[in-house]
């Protein structure tokens, strides 16, 4: 049994978490709210796909957020012309030596920052899928370990605009939370071009690669009540049998729902799970991974009901056990 967590421990993780925010909003302005998601990531050891119109500091959003962090950071420009040895590095000949050595690409970083990922075809997105879900990259049959901690913040731009190309489902499937960031308020737009008008605000680092596998080490020994994994089960079953839904929240998805909902109790400050954590990220977990029916495709807005119509009608209920 894993032991509990003390209150210096929840103690420490809230203090460095409040400092990295205080980071990110000296350089992002507007809702803070997408950055406690990207938090959630962090600690659940997943990854993060945020989308939103061009223009409303995605990319600033998460820069500022990877430097704040104290990783090292690689930033990918997707195209429709990248190829995946691009992200992933190549064998390269040494015209001194006559040998070829690995040269090794972008993705070998402590965050990765894909910018506008869905730009690229299919083929391209392949390379990402082995380093999001095992950590490393295979290249001409040599695997090569990705540095720990590993973490791919991705932007994304909405499939109706020109020169995009809808994901992968299985590359989807890996992002453990969407996030949508909207356009800001109009106070926080005039704050904006108060700050930025003479010069952009440079992100500051607050925090260690150490400190940051301690808060993933402090999410995974969160408690958790039985009650609640049979809670998220629901939840996600639920989307499968929706006869608007073709494809359902996989079990790769309540696996990620429990991360998630760890994560968020530390955001809380406690060091175990209730219904609220689990309920608080429900929405940025599963609705991304549906894949509804072709006539309803171009509604965006079903996904989202599905997933409300789960948390309305799955209700927690606590199991009677005997004394």
């Amino acid at each position: 049994m894993t032991a509990a967590l003390s209150t210096d421990e929840l103690e420490g993780a809230r203090q460095t978490l409040s400092e990295v925010r205080r980071a990110v909003a000296e350089v992002f302005i507007g809702d803070l709210a997408p950055v406690d998601l990207l938090f959630v990531s962090l600690l659940a050891r997943g990854h993060l796909l945020l989308e939103g119109v061009p223009g409303v500091a995605k990319t600033t959003l998460v820069k500022a957020f990877a430097v704040a962090l104290g990783c090292s950071v690689r930033r990918i420009q997707f195209t429709p012309d990248l190829l995946p040895a691009d992200i992933t590095g190549t064998y390269v000949l040494n015209p001194r030596t006559g040998e070829f050595s690995f040269r090794a690409g972008p993705i070998f970083a402590n965050v990765v920052l894909a910018d506008e990922i869905n730009r690229a075809p299919a083929k391209t997105q392949s390379a990402l899928l082995e380093a999001m879900q095992e950590g490393q990259v295979t290249v001409e049959g040599q695997r090569f370990e990705l540095p720990q901690p590993f973490m791919v913040l991705a932007t994304q731009n909405p499939l109706d605009l020109a020169g995009t190309y809808p994901l992968p489902e299985a590359q989807v499937d890996r992002f453990l939370v969407q996030v949508r960031l909207g356009y800001p308020s109009r106070n926080d737009e005039i704050r904006m071009l108060r700050s930025h008008g003479v010069g952009t605000p440079e992100a500051r680092t607050v925090a260690s690669i150490s400190a940051l596998q301690q808060l993933q080490a402090v999410a995974a020994r969160i408690h958790v009540e039985d009650d609640l994994f049979e809670y998220a089960v629901a939840l996600a079953e639920y989307t499968r049998n929706d006869p608007k839904v073709v494809l359902g929240a996989s079990p790769r998805a309540s696996l990620g729902l429990l991360r998630a909902a760890k994560s968020h109790a530390v955001l809380s400050g406690r060091g175990y799970l209730t219904p609220d954590d689990v309920r608080a990220v429900t929405a940025g977990v599963l609705t991304h991974r549906l894949v509804v029916a072709p006539d309803l495709e171009e509604d965006a807005s079903v996904r989202a009901s599905v997933v409300a119509g789960a948390l309305r009608d799955v209700r927690y209920r606590r199991s009677v056990r005997p004394v």
